[in-house]
Order: structure tokens, then sequence, then C-alpha cells
């Protein structure tokens, strides 16, 4: 069986941790008895970005506020050519978003969960962590 690979969109603060090696799980609401994500899968990172000829820049750097810049395009339009960041799934796991630990939060880029959970409500809405929504759990290591 070859290797699957598959796109991920991450918000500019996920994509620093990621790249300071301080995000290895992310959580995502389950849509679906069955996980989109492997053991083994490649996920290939989708992010906010602006070109200029050749050049790429990332919001998640900081971004280059150059007049010569296009217009910041949204993370769900980048091509696989554009991708920095490839990521290996190493364990796709289902619980309650509620039972996420402090060492979990950490793994998520995040200090605590108090802090996650304020993450979780600013992309998902005010009222989605009152939910209790069951998430995929899918831990991960940055492979390029």
């Amino acid at each position: 069986m070859s290797t699957r690979e598959i796109p991920i969109l991450f918000s500019a603060p996920m994509i620093r941790a990621i790249l300071a090696a301080t995000k290895t799980q992310t959580r995502r609401e389950t849509k679906g008895v069955k996980p989109r994500w492997s053991v083994g899968d490649l996920l290939w990172v989708k992010e906010t970005f602006r070109q200029s000829g050749n050049t790429t820049i990332y919001r998640a750097d900081g971004g280059d506020e150059a007049k010569h810049f296009r217009p910041w395009r949204p993370s769900i339009f980048m091509p696989r050519t554009l991708s920095r960041i490839s990521l290996r799934v190493l364990d796709v796991r289902c619980e309650p978003l509620w039972s996420i630990s402090e060492a979990d939060a950490r793994a998520e880029g995040v200090a605590s969960v108090a802090e996650y959970r304020a993450l979780w409500e600013e992309i998902n809405g005010r009222e989605s962590w009152e939910g209790a929504p069951t998430v995929w759990v899918i831990s991960f290591e940055r492979v390029s």
C-alpha cells in the first residue's frame, strides 16, 4: 500500500508551533465513524500565503507588507507545490474533546487546557466547547 498524501489546514499560530517543534498533535471534530487519516499518511500543510513572481511569503512568518506582493490568499487555496511543511501521522484515536490532558494541550502547541479551550472556541465558535464534541486526535512528526 502506498503512502497517501492528504492536505490539512492550520492557522498561523499553529504553523509557528509546528515550526518550533512544540505542536505534535491536532484535534479535528469527527464527521463520521471512520477517520480520514491513517498511521503512515503524509499530511501536507496548507497555510495562508501570498506571492510575487516566484517568491512565496507565508503569513505565519510575519509576511512582507511590501506593495508589490499580491493580497493574502486563504490556506484553502494553497496548491501542493507551495506547501513547505509535511507531517507523518503516528497515531489516530477518537476521544471526547473534554478528555484533553495538560500534556496533550502542550502537544497541541499551547501552554494549558484553558489556552487550548480558548483556541478551540476561536476556531470553532464560542459555544463549540460546551457541545463536548468527539474528536479525532492525530499525533504526527514533522518530516519537512
